[in-house]
């Protein structure tokens, strides 16, 4: 008897431990963590981290936040998504219709598989949404536990383009956590605007970030203003790379390495995917053991690179590309699907997607990458 109650207060002692083990990770992770109403101006960005932690990117207010969303239940594979008039039924989530209303951004929860939206109202309201089955929930902004970090000099609240275009909307373009670190793309106040920033997490008062340049070869020309549209990381021969794409429509790679605080860095454009277009979204995904990626697009179809292809490629686009539309570089391939506003993976068999179809609806659907 004696043994068995030693033995089972072991048993009890290791729980402990380990229960203590995982509260102290998470307790880590989230240290500069506040409870209370993180007054969120704007949502356009959302990426996943680590726990749960939801990153939202706020241009207005220049500001990157990470909330815990407390939604860490595992699951193993999404569920199959097809759901018609998908902005419909967001707009009746909300009480106000499909012109009250816009999409800004969709995240998978990689730990429960939930999808999230950010969505605004004509009266600038922000609004995180989470779909459960084939409704949405509302997820709360207020009384939440979150942390934040503002921008080191973002582009100015009433800066215009040439085109007298507010460039505000580009303070934070794309949003990826990476190995412990947000990164962010966008443009900043400098005379070489396009910027990308490698900020630690949990965050701090440290934010890296370096200037960019890219050969356009559809302008001719090298260019320093022109934000990062997308982006992904890709490894080649044991080395991380940024991989950017920007409108009209330079794919380049810069060594993830070499993105300094203060220091101006040239990429390499690997391919030039032909003019009068621009890249809405970028993710890969592994299938029969290759790595693939996938990048949405304003005007042309999704397209695929296989991850052999574009480390295999040491050259450069160095020359203008004069004829509209025309691709050179990196090959890659045209999937039959066109108008992919959003996407992101579900698990790892399985992409989501939002996409306008042909008659005007939109699509939120599940596929499997087995055909992709």
């Amino acid at each position: 008897m004696r043994k068995l109650i030693a033995g089972l207060a072991l048993i009890a002692l290791v729980m402990l431990s380990i229960s203590a083990t995982r509260d102290t990770f998470t307790s880590d992770l989230k240290a500069g963590f506040t409870l209370g109403d993180p007054d969120i101006a704007s949502i356009n960005k959302l990426t996943f981290g680590p726990e749960g932690i939801l990153f939202m990117g706020d241009t207005k207010s220049a500001t990157i936040y990470a909330l815990d969303t407390k939604d860490i239940t595992p699951k193993e594979k999404g569920d199959e998504i097809r759901i018609e008039g998908f902005d419909k039924k967001l707009a009746a989530s909300l009480g106000t219709s499909t012109d009250d209303v816009k999409i800004y951004d969709m995240a998978v929860n990689p730990i429960s598989k939930s999808i999230y939206f950010s969505v605004s109202t004509t009266d600038g309201t922000p609004v995180l949404l989470k779909l459960k089955g084939e409704k949405l929930e509302n997820v709360p902004l207020k009384n939440v536990s979150y942390s934040k970090i503002g921008l080191v000099d973002p582009v100015g609240l009433e800066a215009k383009d040439r085109r007298d275009r507010p460039l505000r909307v580009w303070a934070i373009s794309d949003l990826k956590y990476h190995n412990g670190k947000v990164l962010v793309s966008g443009l900043s106040n400098k005379e070489f605007s396009s910027t990308f920033r490698s900020i630690p997490f949990p965050f701090s008062e440290s934010q890296d970030y370096a200037t960019l340049e890219v050969w356009h070869a559809a302008h001719g020309q090298f260019e320093t203003f022109a934000p990062i549209k997308t982006f992904d990381i890709i490894q080649i021969e044991g080395k991380d790379y940024l991989m950017a794409s920007y409108t009209c429509t330079p794919l380049v790679l810069f060594p993830l390495d070499e993105l300094k605080n203060g220091v101006h860095t040239k990429g390499r454009t690997v391919a030039e995917l032909g003019s009068g277009n621009s890249p809405v979204d970028m993710i890969s995904y592994e299938k029969g053991g290759k790595q693939y990626f996938l990048m949405s697009n304003t005007n042309r179809p999704v397209m695929r690179f296989k991850h052999e292809s574009i480390a295999g490629y040491k050259d450069a686009v160095t020359e203008p590309v004069e004829e509209f539309a025309v691709a050179v570089g990196v090959p890659y391939d045209n999937l039959p699907f066109p108008y992919v506003l959003q996407m992101d993976n579900l698990d790892p068999g399985n992409v989501v997607y939002l996409q306008r179809t042909a008659n005007g609806d939109l699509l939120l659907r599940s596929r499997t990458t087995k055909w992709m």
